[in-house]
Formats: structure tokens, sequence, C-alpha cells
């Protein structure tokens, strides 16, 4: 059975920011000529994920602010004193300790099986950043 991949490239503007990533995913999964399968979306970094939930504005900014209150960044964090690539991003860290790397999503009749109010995000915690990952793998029948 073949593998495809796909990567995108996504840049955020703010410390917090939830990307809309539903249209090219699905765009390149038609494009694949799969019918059926399996889509596996991971994000290769430690403090971005990958989510599925409702696009609407308000409940992005709700999510946010959610996000804000559970680890606010500047907070004494041990990880922030000798931080690797000089970002006090321990907040981050932990906030990615709360939703998943990936999610795995069925292909059937060659589109993204979805609840009708869910849409597929990018979950930037330690914006903004110039670029980030998104790795596609799409398993099944051309």
């Amino acid at each position: 059975m073949p593998i495809l991949r796909h990567q995108l490239t996504v840049a955020t503007s703010a410390p917090i920011e939830f990307v809309d990533l539903t249209a090219d995913v699905r765009s390149w999964v038609r494009a694949s000529g799969v019918r059926d399968g399996l889509l596996v979306v991971t994000s290769p970094h430690t403090t971005a994920r990958i989510t599925r939930n409702e696009r609407e504005t308000e409940l992005q900014r709700d999510m946010v602010r959610f996000l804000e209150r559970l680890a606010p960044a500047g907070l004494e964090y041990g990880h922030d004193r000798a931080p690797v690539d000089d970002r006090a991003n321990a907040h981050a860290h932990l906030l990615g300790l709360l939703m998943p790397a990936g999610e795995a999503i069925p292909v059937s009749d060659g589109d993204l099986v979805m609840g009708a109010w869910q849409a597929l995000f990018f979950v930037e915690l330690d914006g903004p950043r110039p670029w980030r990952e998104v790795h596609l793998q799409l398993i099944g029948p051309e």
C-alpha cells in the first residue's frame, strides 16, 4: 500500500495562535488520488501542536485565553533559567503536554472525514515564529 508524504510550512504572528490547516490539507488529500485511507498530521515541534476543534473566531480567542491562564508566560519556571535557544518558553512546553502532537484522520471518497464544525489546527504555543513544519503522511491505495 503506498505511503505519500508532504510537508506544509506555517508562519505564526502571536505567542499563542490557532492556524487553520483544513483547506491546505484537504486540497493535498484530494490531489493525492487516494480515495480511502488514513491521514496522519504531525508537528515535529515540542512547542506546537495539532488538534481539531471548531473554527469560530470568538471560540479561538477563548481557547487562547484559556491556554494563557493554564501556564502563563513569565512565571518562575526552571527551564527558563537556562533556555537552550534563548527563548524563555517553559510555559509553551507545559501547554504542549495537554494537546496531541498529531491527529489521525480517516479519508473516505477522497476527502477528510471530519465533523461539520471541525477544523484542523496547528497550535503555536511559542510564537511568533517565521516558520514551523507540519508533516502529512497519507496511507491508502491510489
